[in-house]
């Protein structure tokens, strides 16, 4: 589609900035009373496992998405591979997240999204980028998200994956953000936003609401993304 997307709108991003803007929504971790701190000895790791993990919390001390923390808060620290073959850093918040409360804000139902598609012949796909290190954390809250391993103890400041409430917190935010916009043309689900018209012409004045709101608020990855899709 003949839509400057890229130097009209700066949404897309190939990397992250740092430490995204105060939001009017904080991610918030509540815990059940008199729940006291937990505290895991970090797993061993091999030399590879090692280099990687200086590299990747390097990237992200650089980008300001945690600080140095001190105990009695501590996570476990692991690799997870990915398809491609790559070390995925994780933190293993397993045990924090048995004693979380559940945030009970619903998640849609893929079937009631696909009802909204009836009639719809043009649609784009906008997938977000590092979605969840774009919400920061409360800063009471933030000890809570402690890890430890070789190279030190750090808290984050932005939501870290593995957060048994992070996709209904994200979810609640899309929610807000896009409110004017549900059941019209727009269907959200966690990272992932469509916007769906009848028509080219109406698609292109959808998909720039939809674009000026994320300019505002948060950053898409453009290879990721697929516009003017007909159906």
């Amino acid at each position: 589609m003949d839509i400057p997307i890229e130097k009209n709108f700066h949404v897309f991003l190939e990397d992250l900035p740092r430490l995204p803007l105060n939001r009017e929504i904080e991610f918030s971790i509540e815990l059940i009373p008199e729940t006291g701190p937990i505290s895991k000895a970090p797993y061993r790791m091999a030399l590879m496992e090692l280099k990687e993990l200086k590299e990747q919390l390097q990237e992200l001390l650089d980008k300001e998405f945690f600080r140095p923390s001190v105990p009695p808060w501590d996570a476990l620290v692991l690799f997870v591979k990915k398809k491609d073959g790559r070390m995925c850093l994780c933190i293993d918040y397993r045990e924090l997240n048995k004693v979380t409360i559940r945030n009970k804000y619903p998640l849609p139902r893929i079937d009631d999204l696909f009802d909204q598609l009836q009639g719809v012949q043009i649609f784009s796909k906008i997938d977000l980028h590092s979605t969840y290190h774009q919400l920061k954390i409360k800063v009471e809250d933030a000890p809570k998200t402690a890890f430890r391993m070789r190279y030190g103890h750090h808290e984050f400041l932005v939501m870290p994956f593995g957060l048994i409430n992070v996709p209904a917190s994200f979810m609640d935010r899309k929610n807000k953000m896009f409110k004017l916009f549900l059941d019209q043309f727009v269907v959200v689900f966690i990272d992932d936003i469509l916007v769906y018209s009848k028509s080219k012409e109406e698609h292109e004045k959808h998909l720039k609401m939809v674009l000026q709101i994320l300019r505002e608020k948060l950053y898409a990855k453009l290879k990721r993304v697929n516009f003017g899709v007909t159906m």
